[in-house]
């Protein structure tokens, strides 16, 4: 599948970029091009994995020139390039509108007029009933390859949607972790808050699933299980058989208390693919007359969210956070 062939990744030098490369490298993949503009970080990559595959292209998703250079010959895309800290966004809002939402603009109109096969787009599950200005931008990002997916002949536009990944950039796992090791008090919004808990493997592992099995304009989300943060944190501290205390400082701005990843709108015309939801894309043009629609009940599906999932025991927790080198 990805024999001989081109992948571009944008914002590669993050999480999700390392564990693609992490399982690409040992494939027959032709090159993997990283897109950032953190040079620091591409040059600790380029270090860390010494190989002739990876192409390091110094470009930011805003300038639309600058990635529409670095997808020439480009077969395939993994949009991760993303402004993601809720706090962040919420004090910089305009931010998020230029990275999350232009940045897309730029990226899609780039690899359409390149025709790039296939372009996969990393959402979040703060994109479902938005409150803070990432998921609201997020949200935007998804309207914009929808639509584009629709005009799009050659270019295969697909989206993921995935909560919570753990120990990846502003996961609190680490966060935990030096709390504990440095014997400070684990500090906890709120700890009956709920997330979705996904391993970064589990994260590549959804967008290969949906570059496998998507049409362009889907969307895939993978049935995560769940923990409280009060229920991550006593788990922290038995791995490390640690006694410092707990201490809950409130919801920061922006935060949900619950996170969902398919609203009750979208449960509905969702198609149950095992492992998977898919939402299919709405392919009707702006011409509604010529559609028949029947209306469907609604309150017999709840929307999927962080406190309806599996929820993790503490066992179950432990193990998932040794799997990630989370262990004594």
């Amino acid at each position: 599948m990805f024999k001989n062939k081109t992948l571009l990744i944008s914002g590669g030098t993050g999480s999700f970029g390392n564990a693609v490369l992490d399982k690409f490298l040992k494939s027959d993949i032709k090159e993997i091009r990283i897109f950032s503009r953190d040079e620091k970080k591409q040059d600790d990559m380029r270090r860390k994995y010494n190989s002739s595959l990876i192409k390091y292209y110094i470009g930011d998703v805003r300038d639309f020139d600058s990635i529409n250079s670095a997808l020439k010959n480009v077969d395939y895309v993994f949009h991760a390039a993303a402004l993601k800290q809720v706090p962040s966004c919420e004090f910089y809002p305009i931010e998020a509108v230029k990275t999350n939402i232009l940045g897309t603009e730029n990226i899609l109109n780039a690899a359409i007029s390149n025709n790039v096969d296939k372009v996969i787009c990393l959402s979040t599950d703060k994109a479902v009933y938005p409150i803070n200005a990432m998921g609201t931008s997020k949200a935007m990002m998804e309207k914009i390859f929808v639509a584009k997916s629709r005009a799009s002949n050659k270019t295969t536009i697909i989206g993921t949607r995935y909560g919570n990944v753990m120990a990846s950039r502003g996961s609190v796992i680490p966060l935990f972790y030096n709390q504990i090791t440095n014997n400070k008090p684990i500090t906890v919004t709120d700890p009956n808050m709920t997330r979705f808990m996904m391993t970064l493997e589990n994260a590549v592992e959804l967008v290969m699933f949906a570059f496998k099995n998507g049409r362009s304009g889907d969307i895939f989300v993978q049935k995560s299980p769940s923990s409280t943060i009060g229920e991550l944190a006593l788990a922290m501290k038995k791995i490390y058989s640690s006694k410092v205390d707990i201490k809950n400082i409130g919801i920061r701005h922006g935060e949900k208390f619950h996170e969902t990843l398919l609203s009750k709108e979208e449960k509905i015309i969702s198609e149950d693919l095992g492992d998977y939801y898919k939402i299919p894309a709405d392919n009707r043009d702006l011409n509604y007359e010529k559609y028949f629609s029947k209306g469907r009940k609604t309150d017999e599906l709840d929307e999927f969210n962080s406190n309806n999932t599996i929820r993790l025991t503490e066992e179950s927790l432990i193990e998932l956070l040794a799997s990630i080198g989370y262990k004594t």
